[in-house]
């Protein structure tokens, strides 16, 4: 039996999240966390509740703590847990280079799982994209689109990102160097390395994602489409029992599961 630690507790994953950990026969809600001001009800969930990870954490330990809040947030978690010891899964998105560095650094310490996306889906795509780039040449232009609900607040998407991001890879070019995430007004002919990565927001979209492969004479399009938060969510939980028991050293990924 794994206990879990749920920040964000009533937020859309939280929540989701929540609902799963107490279905699940093999893991324990453990405790909950939501920011100061929304922490009402959460006390009918019987376990350890509070609006701090330092309220929270020493009263838990060992319990994995999954996290889909903002950096900003995930930072100070780890913070605290690279002093109680706590796992930490981190489905948090729109981290600069330098908050990435930060997660390193706290991975020393303590285990740390990241992951944009974790579904099995995206992650297989992330396996497949790579070798398609390859198998098709330089002759193909490489873009991407993806779509998420109005709510969200980071754009380029995370999934988005480490998507285009491998492409770009496979390729053997440097994400930063050839990314385009706008295109307004007269910007030229596209150049023959540029990646285009386009967000579209509307709606309760969960998370759509195409991979462009647009050659001479014809197209291929990969797309992948969330139905349902319980996607993610499933894959936080996966992530969080096989951590339980690994060491601190380096962050741990979906590919380090399959």
């Amino acid at each position: 039996m794994t206990d879990i630690v749920i920040m964000g507790a009533k937020g859309r994953m939280g929540d989701t999240l929540v609902r799963l950990t107490q279905q699940s026969d093999d893991l324990n809600l453990a405790g909950v966390l939501e920011r100061s001001g929304c922490e009402e009800g959460l006390d009918s969930l019987n376990c350890v509740c509070g609006t701090s990870p330092e309220e929270v954490l020493t009263k838990v330990p060992g319990a994995v703590v999954i996290d889909f809040t903002a950096p900003a947030v995930t930072l100070k978690l780890l913070e605290t847990a690279a002093v109680t010891g706590n796992p930490v899964v981190i489905g948090t998105t729109g981290m600069t280079n330098e908050e990435l560095a930060q997660v390193e650094e706290f991975a020393k310490k303590v285990p740390v799982f990241l992951a944009p996306n974790m579904s099995v889906g995206v992650n297989v795509l992330l396996k497949i994209l790579p070798e398609l780039v390859r198998m098709l040449g330089p002759a193909y232009d490489m873009e991407m689109t993806e779509i998420h609900h109005n709510k969200k607040v980071d754009s380029p998407s995370g999934t988005a990102l480490k998507l285009a991001q491998c492409m770009a890879e496979a390729r053997g070019l440097v994400y930063d160097e050839v990314k385009k995430h706008c295109r307004d007004g007269i910007v030229g002919a596209r150049t023959k390395d540029e990646l285009g990565v386009m967000a579209v927001r509307g709606g309760d979209v969960v998370g759509d994602h195409t991979a462009y492969f647009l050659g001479p004479g014809e197209r291929i399009e990969v797309t992948h489409r969330a139905h349902s938060r319980e996607t993610f969510a499933q894959g936080a939980l996966r992530a969080a029992g096989w951590i339980a028991d690994k060491k601190p050293g380096k962050v741990y990924s979906m590919a380090d599961i399959f």
